[in-house]
């Protein structure tokens, strides 16, 4: 890769919408640049599942596989490194990196994703992705009948316990302090065996992740197998936001069916 050229497309962010996109404009023969730091949001997940064809394969294994592939069309170069600015020039756009080079397009993808904001809770984090987790569909399986929770409250919470209460008969939804639910929705949970627990939490006890025990604030503790969360996010490069890209209500960069933002030329996956 040279810093002087002028790339079709620069990717910023190499996981697998990034490979997804340079996949397909490597096959158009376009001259594409993939500028990744290596850090995905998913690096603590043991597992990914419900994915055809790949199911039960790590996320780094897919993500090696996904770079093979793009590697084979000779268009396509990758770059280990952290964008940190993007400008808007005269060919297109300049992006530069924490280690002082800059590269030039004519038109930038953002593929960066997002950061989970976790609660200040001891044994959250170490859990995320393990033992605490997103997506039922991703892996609720393999917690299929095991103590579960969810870790919520008010309309949030209980649309969460909703969308897993097949999965489990043993539920509790943590509300971790006043519950917020409506006296409809607290009836309905508790007519279907679903506990609600309003103590605050003070720490989750795990082994290498695996959650053992909900422990509160006043010293007694509940086993636990699996948690089901959905922390706040945001934006994990701030370079879409510089350049003036719009986002919507709940943090995501605005963009159409074609995945363009409202800047000409940026585009986000």
């Amino acid at each position: 890769m040279a810093q002087n050229a002028l790339y079709d497309v620069i990717i910023v962010g190499g996981s697998y919408a990034g490979l997804a996109g340079a996949l397909s404009l490597g096959r158009s023969l376009r001259k594409v640049l993939v500028i990744d730091a290596g850090n995905p949001c998913n690096s603590h997940t043991p597992f990914t599942h419900n994915y055809l064809t790949r199911d039960g394969e790590t996320p780094a294994n897919l993500s090696s596989k996904g770079r093979e592939d793009v590697l084979k069309y000779p268009t396509v170069s990758f770059l280990k490194g952290e964008a940190v600015k993007a400008e808007k020039t005269e060919k297109g756009f300049a992006i530069k990196t924490a280690n002082n080079e800059e590269y030039q397009s004519k038109k930038l993808l953002f593929t960066t994703g997002i950061i989970d904001i976790m609660p200040n809770i001891e044994g959250f984090a170490a859990c995320w992705g393990v033992s605490v987790l997103h997506c039922p569909y991703c892996h609720g399986y393999e917690f299929k009948g095991a103590k579960t929770g969810v870790f919520g409250n008010g309309e949030k919470g209980y649309e969460q316990v909703k969308l897993i209460s097949h999965w489990s008969g043993e539920i509790t939804l943590y509300t971790n302090g006043t519950s917020t639910l409506s006296k409809d929705h607290t009836a309905l949970l508790h007519n279907n065996n679903i506990r609600i627990e309003e103590k605050e939490i003070a720490a989750f006890e795990h082994v290498e992740g695996n959650i053992q025990n909900v422990i509160f604030k006043d010293n007694t503790k509940q086993n636990l197998k699996a948690l089901y969360a959905s922390p706040e996010i945001k934006q994990k490069s701030n370079l879409p936001q510089e350049l003036g890209c719009t986002f919507t209500e709940h943090g995501r960069i605005e963009v159409d069916l074609f995945q363009k933002t409202e800047v000409p030329g940026v585009y986000a996956a």
